[in-house]
């Protein structure tokens, strides 16, 4: 994955700061990304979440966790458990007064990666 420069991190984080409707694009893509299992992309959207909003420090003190903790869990070699996953994103949802609920759809040909066989004509 390509590393983003510091000055993306920093738009990034200054928009969410500013803009709550782009608070909760990012947030609702880190879920999502979360249900899709992609959670090298979860873990950026996350990061760039928290420090976009209360940082770390704060994060950390409401869930429990070191602020390094939780960098290290999202960082890009972080590998964290359902249990603190899930507890880091309760609290997020709380805080943003918002709550995701999964619902289940059918997959899309371009989600399997291959094409439904056509019909016989």
């Amino acid at each position: 994955m390509m590393a983003l420069t510091r000055d993306f991190r920093e738009t990034v984080r200054d928009r969410a700061a500013r803009d709550p409707e782009f608070r909760k694009g990012l947030l609702t893509e880190a879920m999502q990304a979360v249900v899709r299992g992609e959670f090298d992309v979860a873990k950026i959207l996350l990061r760039d979440y928290i420090n976009g909003t209360e940082g770390f420090e704060s994060v950390g003190r409401a869930v429990g966790k070191s602020p390094k903790s939780l960098m290290r869990m999202l960082g890009e070699r972080g590998n964290p458990n359902a249990r603190n996953l899930f507890g880091l994103t309760r609290y997020l949802q709380e805080r943003a007064g918002v709550t995701f609920t999964v619902v289940a759809v059918p997959p899309r040909d371009e989600d399997l990666g291959k094409k439904e066989p056509s019909e016989p004509q």
